[in-house]
This record gives structure tokens, sequence and C-alpha cells, in this order.
């Protein structure tokens, strides 16, 4: 059984990887997009409040955070458009494991969010960026940063089921931009006023840009937060991957 879930799976995982070939340009949009805000903000709009040390090294680690928490939109709305076209339905009615459809989408998403993470950690290094922590810390900052995009994945997966169809993406997507940019990921809590700090603190992108600041050695990094970064996507995947699952079941109902 869970042989014939893998293998379909996999079958769902290389028809989205298929669909990288026919819209390039979206795959090119979605790896330079976070490459623009990191020159944008690291030497055009500048920034930095209450950050000890040089900027960039704190904004890196922030960026990455962000670019894991954005770009939700190319699944969801692939997502709503098989609901639309009754692609899901023909799914459904073949000898195939349930879910299959969207583990394999979620599993492309991780591909490319890998790829960008990659695209965006390269471009940082020829700014002069680097990672202090040592190859154990570089490794750790990168697992938290994919298991929070991971999270936030099937936050969206969820939000599409629910939206149904793909010009109300646009709408659902405007929800995770509280999430990225009420964070710590351009300025310290400290710099903000008391109650906004405290919302910014809490965010569950702060805990993972916090952690991962820490184990890359930037500035703005505290001890103690990677069992926040790990416990917060755990969290949102005990609530939204169910959630899922179960809404994508009832579809046929």
């Amino acid at each position: 059984m869970t042989t014939y879930a893998l293998t379909d799976s996999w079958t769902m995982t290389r028809r989205e990887l298929a669909r990288w070939g026919r819209q390039p340009v979206a795959v090119v949009v979605n790896l330079v997009f976070p490459v623009m805000l990191l020159l944008m903000f690291g030497y055009l709009v500048g920034g930095g409040r209450g950050v000890s040390g040089e900027y960039l090294d704190f904004l890196v680690p922030g960026m990455l955070a962000l670019t894991m928490a954005f770009g939700l939109e190319g699944t969801m709305v692939a997502v709503t458009q098989d609901l639309n076209k009754g692609v899901i339905d023909r799914f459904r009615s073949m000898p195939m494991a349930n879910g299959a459809v969207l583990v394999g989408r979620s599993a492309a998403d991780m591909l490319q969010s890998a790829l960008g993470l990659a695209v965006l950690l390269a471009v940082a290094a020829a700014l002069g960026w680097r990672a202090n922590g040592g190859p154990a810390g570089f490794l750790g900052a990168v697992g938290l940063l994919l298991l929070f995009r991971f999270a936030m994945l099937w936050i969206g997966i969820h939000l599409a089921l629910v939206a149904g169809k793909p010009e109300l993406v646009q709408a659902v997507q405007i929800l995770v931009w509280p999430v990225g940019f009420l964070s710590n990921a351009f300025a310290a809590p400290e710099s903000m006023p008391d109650w906004l700090g405290t919302v910014v603190q809490w965010n569950p992108m702060s805990q993972t840009a916090t952690a991962v600041r820490d184990l890359f050695g930037s500035p703005g990094g505290e001890p103690g937060h990677v069992w926040a970064a790990v416990l917060w996507p755990l969290a949102l995947l005990a609530v939204f991957f169910p959630l899922a699952v179960r809404r994508f079941a009832r579809l046929s109902r």
C-alpha cells in the first residue's frame, strides 16, 4: 500500500515538474523576485533599525525566511485550476492513492523552493554575506527554512481548496503578506513600539528568522529559538495538513 502511494505521488510530482517547461517565465520570476527584494532592501531602501553589526548579515537570513513564506500563489493557482477543469475528479476516479495529487504538488513546490533558496544564497554570497556558524549550523538553518516552507505550503493548499477558484487566490494570498512584513526580517523588534514588537516576536516567521540567524552566526540571532522554529511549523502542519487532506477527500461527495 505504501509503495503504491509513493509511486502515485511521484507520478503526480513529475506531472507538476512538467509544468515548469511549459511555464518558464513563471519559474524565473519566482527565482528572481526574492533577489530583487534582497537588493532593494539591502542597498536601495536601507533599514536595519536596532541592528548591531553589518545590516547585510542581518538581512540575508530574514530574506531567506521571507522567501519561504512568499510565492505560494503558483501552487494555489495550480490546485484551483485542476479543481475547475475537472482534472482532480478524473484522478480521483482512477486507482490512485488518496492525496497523491496534493503530495505531488507539494513535492514539486519544495523542489522549486530549494532551488530558490540556493539561488538567493548564491547571490548573498556574491554580495559578501557569509555563514559563520559552520557546516552543521548551515545545514540546520537550511532545514529550518524548508520546514517553515513546508508548513506554509500546506496552509496554502488548504486555502486553495477552500477558495476553489483561481480568481480568489489573489485575495487569499494577501493574507500571507502580514506574516511576512509583521516580522523581524528587516528590522529588530526592539526598535519598534512595544505592542508591535510583541506581535513581531510571536510571529512564526520571526522565530524561524531568529533561529536561522543564530545558526548562521549572524547579528540578531538568539540561542534557544531553534526549538520554537521547529515547533511552530510542526503545529501548523498538525492543523492544516489533515484539514487539506480532509477537504480534498470531500470534494466529490
